[in-house]
């Protein structure tokens, strides 16, 4: 059985990778090929090399049709990032859309709940 503390591992790790984002999205503000600018995309490389030795971790302790199928988190993770930094609005189209992802997250983890079960 997967243990609760793996998936508290799992969405945080998507967390920081949601931080990509907000790394992009201020380079994005800088004067191109800027020290600010290359300082924000290398801390962004750095955000996914932090991602990519926590993901390897991932599956180890799971598998990677498990792990995988949370990585729709990032979405909502990302549109929570965006308003809470920048200020960018929510929309009835964000929250429709974060509740279909996090319902199919559901759906699959019940389903495959209930095969294990029989």
């Amino acid at each position: 059985m997967k243990r609760f503390s793996d998936y508290i591992f799992l969405l945080v790790s998507f967390l920081i990778y949601s931080l990509t984002g907000v790394f992009t999205k201020f380079a994005s503000m800088q004067e191109f090929l800027s020290w600010q600018y290359i300082l924000l995309l290398g801390g962004a490389i750095f955000v996914i090399g932090i991602y990519a030795i926590l993901w390897q971790q991932i599956i180890r302790r799971m598998p990677v049709s498990d792990a995988f199928m949370w990585k729709g988190t990032t979405i909502v993770w990302t549109m929570l990032l965006a308003y809470s930094i920048f200020g960018e609005p929510i929309t009835i189209h964000n929250i429709i859309g974060s509740v279909i992802i996090i319902a199919g997250i559901t759906l699959y983890a019940w389903s495959d709940k209930k095969e294990a079960a029989t």
